[in-house]
């Protein structure tokens, strides 16, 4: 990240990184972020802004979204166990560490945790995430704009004890891009973030990372897991979200035959309210 932007910020209470993703540049970000969070900044963080966000998951009725971000963050906290499916074929179990945080970023952004916008997620490092992830949405970082809408050439990922076993799809190319994005360091394959999308004024998944990962399902990432907010003590230069359609989500808040089971999202769709 140029100096002078570094240097402005460290007497700045409000920035707003609005730009378009290169390959790479992950670690410039991390630049920027790093003191972000040590001045506890209000920032709001736009990568590959576009007009059709604008006029779609920009648009949303924010307190709304908070609400039901508030409501998810509550029962998530509470969680020992978040299991997950979808038609296209994900089947996941993600066992919670109760020693990382939960936020939420609903596109209210505040000194805690800056946020992407537009907003709408709750979100944690996880204990061990184990299954399969069938990616008909989209990926992150700079394969988003290389690869768009994965409807028709889904990626599936198997993981095991949190890291990628093996990740399969019919356009092998976008295959050898994202295994060697997730093999760029000894962290790059791990689960480091696991969140649920919050954004009800987002109509559609549109190909975009930055609204998509916000749409009502799950969504992960492998690389980085936030350790300054979440807790998790490892780390990795890299970060990369992968996001499925039409989840359902159930909650488990203990342990054993008795234990409290709680379905929240059902084909996509919230079964509680805002």
């Amino acid at each position: 990240m140029p100096a002078a932007i570094l240097e402005d910020m460290e007497t700045s209470a409000v920035s707003i990184f609005a730009v378009q993703v290169q390959p790479n540049e992950l670690r410039s970000r991390m630049q920027m972020t790093d003191i972000v969070n040590r001045r506890r900044m209000r920032h709001a963080h736009m990568v590959n802004i576009t007009p059709e966000i604008m006029c779609d998951g920009m648009r949303a009725d924010y307190d709304a979204v908070d609400r039901l971000s508030q409501q998810v963050l509550e029962r998530v906290r509470r969680a020992v166990r978040i299991r997950a499916t979808t038609a296209a074929g994900t089947s996941i179990v993600s066992d919670m560490n109760p020693a990382f945080k939960w936020f939420k970023t609903s596109g209210i952004i505040s000194p805690e945790k800056w946020g992407n916008l537009p907003g709408g997620e709750c979100f944690t490092s996880p204990g061990e995430v184990n299954g399969a992830f069938v990616v008909d949405g989209v990926v992150g970082d700079w394969l988003c704009a290389r690869y768009g809408l994965l409807e028709a050439t889904p990626l599936t990922i198997h993981i095991a004890q949190n890291r990628i076993v093996s990740c399969t799809s019919a356009n092998k190319q976008l295959e050898q891009d994202f295994w060697a994005y997730t093999h760029t360091d000894e962290n790059s394959d791990r689960v480091g973030e696991f969140a649920i999308g919050t954004n009800i004024g987002a109509s559609r998944v549109i190909g975009n990372i930055l609204q998509d990962e916000k749409f009502p399902g799950i969504h992960i990432a492998f690389g980085n897991p936030y350790g300054e907010h979440t807790g998790a003590p490892w780390r990795s230069s890299t970060h990369i979200d992968v996001v499925g359609l039409a989840f359902n989500i159930w909650l488990e808040y203990g342990s054993g035959p008795d234990a409290e089971t709680e379905q929240i999202m059902q084909d996509g769709r919230f079964l509680i309210t805002a």
